[in-house]
């Protein structure tokens, strides 16, 4: 069952992930909602980005990005 525009509208200016009707995904920033498609803004390579969009009808979920859960404040992790 595709996704209502309406559910999505917590979402706009956040990172989320999107799951399509194919098995496969996107991620990126939800910028708008808008005549049946969503529009993401997704990272290309080096300092590019570009909006994208998507119709709802092609998607099958959108979920917001989790917080972070490690390495907490204070903590360090060596760059290897």
């Amino acid at each position: 069952m595709p996704v209502s525009a309406q559910s999505l509208h917590g979402l706009l200016g956040k990172p989320v992930g999107v799951s399509m009707m194919d098995g496969t995904g996107v991620t990126g920033v939800l910028c708008s909602v808008q005549n049946g498609e969503i529009y993401l803004m997704e990272y290309l390579y080096h300092t590019q980005f570009a909006t994208k969009h998507y119709p709802l009808s092609q998607i099958q979920a959108v979920n917001p990005f989790p917080g972070c859960q490690w390495p907490g404040p204070g903590s360090q992790q060596p760059l290897y």
